[in-house]
């Protein structure tokens, strides 16, 4: 095979392609397009941006977390669970799908989330690369398209063909992504070294508190990040 290494196309633990209810909502949105991976790719890029909530407060910190089929359930995610159920997804259509992190430096957030995180960078930001047509295609379902528009951001689109990745500016023209690091790709969910990284960043009594929280709400969390106070650089 041209993307040499067949991992790209089997479940795990977390990326569960085989899981009966990810490969029923696969089947149903890719209908008539079998055979077709690109078209296939798209559809199921769109289904995830914005079929799946973005929530930043979302719990990180144990592999059931990103586990696929748990966030197609719930409907909602920060950026690698819903990069976790759309490599799924990929691999249950015999898509060579893997995940890939970065870290990025977002201009256009809210006072609640800045306070929150305690810092503009966001590290581990996930994305999805599939390997269509002879060649990796980068693809970011992070932000649904409502999220995008209260922020004033033109929804990231996807054609299967051309790499997929956040813009620099808003549709004002001021700072929204910057990519500070590429950290690779992976076949599956790194859950400790994001989190790891996470105590790194934003420090390990900040990375402890939200676990704790987590923990006391039954991984809920009444935060509402598309109700909250948008700011801009």
């Amino acid at each position: 095979m041209d993307y040499a290494d067949e991992r790209y196309l089997q479940p795990t633990s977390i990326i569960d392609s085989d899981h009966e209810k990810v490969i029923a909502f696969a089947r149903e949105v890719t209908a008539g397009t079998e055979g077709d991976p690109v078209s296939q790719s798209v559809r199921l890029y769109y289904a995830v941006r914005d079929g799946i909530r973005y929530t930043p407060y979302y719990p990180f910190y144990l592999p059931e977390h990103y586990r696929a089929s748990r966030v197609l359930e719930a409907g909602l995610g920060y950026c690698v669970p819903k990069a976790s159920l759309l490599c799924a997804l990929g691999r249950a259509c015999g898509i060579p799908t893997r995940v890939g992190f970065a870290h990025v430096r977002n201009h256009l957030s809210t006072k609640q989330l800045l306070e929150y995180m305690g810092s503009d960078l966001f590290v581990y930001h996930g994305y999805n690369e599939f390997y269509l047509q002879g060649r990796w295609v980068k693809a970011t379902p992070a932000f649904n398209a409502e999220l995008c528009h209260r922020h004033r951001v033109a929804p990231l689109e996807f054609n299967g063909r051309d790499d997929s990745l956040f813009q620099p500016h808003n549709l004002d023209r001021q700072k929204f992504m910057e990519y500070v690091e590429y950290l690779g790709t992976f076949d599956d969910i790194p859950v400790e070294r994001i989190v790891h990284g996470w105590e790194e960043a934003y420090g390990k009594n900040r990375v402890r508190a939200w676990i704790d929280t987590f923990e006391k709400t039954g991984d809920l969390s009444p935060r509402r990040f598309e109700e909250e106070d948008v700011i801009q650089d």
